[in-house]
């Protein structure tokens, strides 16, 4: 199996997890002070990873660019997960995941017009299949 495989399929485990632990973390107190407590830890965190570790050698490297993409990464990050943790703070944590894991669909049409990579049946019909699964998640 491809390390890309497995690092995908950890980040799936620990986003599951991620949702359930917020959902319980959001009792009793403000959905945007539980979201800056997260951030603050993957602040630290990710600042350890890159400090204790060679990662900063290729500072030097980044365009103008490359950094531009990056904050707005940043900037669509912060808003998608400020609206999932207020929808996470009065909603049921299993739609509000499921809808907010579609987001996938987005991601394959932007893959397929902004990176050009390739569309095929698996591709289409996976897509297709998320589709009708958020639609029957939340039809009412």
């Amino acid at each position: 199996m491809e390390t890309w495989i497995i690092y995908a399929i950890i980040s799936m485990i620990f986003a599951g997890i991620t949702s359930i632990l917020a959902k319980f973390g959001l009792q009793n107190i403000n959905a945007d002070l539980g979201l800056g407590i997260r951030t603050a830890t993957i602040f630290i965190l990710v600042s350890i990873l890159v400090f204790s570790t060679d990662k900063l050698k290729d500072l030097p490297q980044i365009t103008s660019k490359q950094f531009i993409l990056l904050v707005l990464s940043g900037l669509t990050t912060t808003i998608s997960w400020v609206y999932y943790y207020r929808a996470m703070k009065d909603g049921p944590v299993s739609y509000i995941a499921s809808i907010d894991k579609a987001s996938i669909l987005i991601t394959l049409l932007l893959s397929f017009v902004l990176l050009k990579e390739p569309v095929t049946p698996k591709i289409i019909l996976g897509g297709t299949l998320i589709f009708i699964g958020l639609v029957v998640l939340v039809w009412k």
